[in-house]
């Protein structure tokens, strides 16, 4: 609940008692007690241009000022067009057809339904499967939670929605196979082979995943011939292949779209989170153009929309975002702040006897935490520490993204830390000792 007893909100968490926001200014928050924060996760690793941005509250008021809503079955706009040729420059994916859409789990709910109908146009009226990846996050609508693979989130709702297959996660620091990269022969990727053989290939219509393992396993990055292999067995099996890049995308992780760094170029692209930098809920997904005419040209129309749909503002929003990312090179910032910063946590907690791997790519960072550094068993789920570090650095004025579920869906910790992309060098010592202090506190409180 918010600091006033008697609010009329209905939060997530009963029990927390929320301080009010006031302002912020690059990586840096107030509360209206005049309290300072070090936001170092972005939020839920959306906020990439940093706080109190003037070009994009600028943006906004403009775009609103002269129109603030139109059907997208009635008009287009100029601040949609523009953000969609924009973007098209920059993803890795030829003559990209863009949908707007105001959230990441409604940009996996569009991308799922758009592969469903792809593959009618092709003839191919079977295939309405959609493989996922145990270990993911991809939404909290009914959609999204079918190809997600958190049991903790999925499991109140798994009546309510049409399960689908799902494969090992790629997480070379809990092989769910036992074996070591790279003798293991990429045993993780070839799950997705053995998995559309069981399913019947002519039943299967795409599989998702996130380029890099984001909230449910913390900043997991693949084997660099991971993506090639996944590529090619969709090819094989006329498998259309969605990349979640709602976290990793958008310059997070040193690139505009993660999967680019492996040369791998996906049929559809699922953007969101820093799309707009958080300042408008927006979301889209990226579709190639050439399966978006064959849509065209087979099915009509694409049976699918919502009432925000291609929102004038909030493409305004990311169009203003796109611009301040490209005008302060933020993307390649990413990658050499992002270095800095995983040298610094490898140096400050790679030695912490409750830390069992430090991973992660650009400005996406995460730390697992272990009751046990040889055997890498995890604290018991009823411990709750990922939860205790974030309630100890939240105290101390810091801002990190604390999971749980990264063993089994339900235990096992750990703790993003994923700045906005305008950190400064000089700010990473601080995060990291704040950081260091309340994973100390944190595990003598249940030791």
């Amino acid at each position: 609940m918010s600091d006033d007893k008697h609010s009329h909100v209905f939060y997530r968490y009963h029990r927390r008692k929320l301080p009010t926001i006031a302002h912020g200014q690059a990586i840096y928050l107030w509360d209206a007690t005049g309290k300072r924060y070090i936001d170092a996760s972005g939020g839920a690793v959306v906020v990439n241009i940093g706080h109190g941005v003037k070009e994009i509250a600028d943006a906004l008021r403009d775009q609103a000022a002269r129109v603030g809503y139109a059907h997208a079955t009635m008009f287009t706009s100029p601040a949609v067009e523009q953000l969609a040729d924009r973007l098209a420059e920059r993803l890795p994916m030829p003559d990209a057809r863009f949908y707007l859409m105001s959230s990441g789990s409604e940009a996996v709910e569009t991308a799922i339904k758009l592969a469903r109908q792809l593959q009618m146009a092709r003839g191919e009226l079977s295939r309405y499967k959609v493989i996922g990846r145990w270990g993911s996050y991809h939404g909290t609508t009914l959609g999204a939670l079918a190809v997600t693979g958190k049991s903790a989130m999925r499991r109140f709702f798994e009546p309510m929605f049409v399960d689908m297959p799902h494969i090992p996660p790629v997480y070379c620091y809990r092989c769910p196979f036992g074996l070591t990269y790279p003798t293991c022969g990429l045993r993780c990727a070839d799950a997705l082979d053995d998995e559309i053989k069981r399913q019947g290939a002519e039943t299967v219509a795409a599989f998702i995943a996130e380029p890099i393992a984001g909230a449910t396993l913390g900043a997991v990055v693949p084997p660099p011939d991971y993506w090639t292999r996944i590529r090619e067995i969709c090819d094989r099996h006329g498998v259309l292949l969605i990349a979640d890049e709602v976290m990793t995308g958008m310059g997070r992780a040193g690139y505009w779209c993660a999967i680019e760094q492996w040369g791998v170029t996906p049929d559809i692209i699922c953007l969101g989170k820093g799309l707009s930098g958080g300042y408008l809920p927006l979301s889209a997904i990226a579709a190639r153009g050439d399966l978006v005419e064959l849509l065209w040209e087979e099915m009509g129309d694409f049976n699918h929309g919502g009432t925000f749909s291609h929102q004038p503002v909030a493409a305004a929003a990311g169009l203003a975002t796109l611009d301040y990312i490209q005008a302060h090179d933020l993307v390649s910032r990413a990658q050499t702040v992002g270095a800095e910063l995983g040298i610094k946590l490898h140096a400050a907690l790679d030695a912490h006897r409750h830390v069992g791997e430090v991973r992660g790519q650009g400005l996406m960072w995460a730390v697992e935490l272990v009751a046990d550094r040889n055997s890498r068993r995890p604290f018991p789920a009823a411990a709750h520490l990922a939860s205790r570090v974030f309630e100890c650095v939240f105290a101390d004025g810091l801002i990190v993204y604390s999971m749980s579920g990264c063993v089994d869906g339900i235990s096992g910790d750990h703790v993003m830390i994923a700045p906005p992309l305008v950190v400064e060098m000089n700010q990473l010592d601080e995060i990291i000792i704040r950081l260091q202090t309340a994973i100390d506190t944190a595990v003598a409180d249940i030791t």
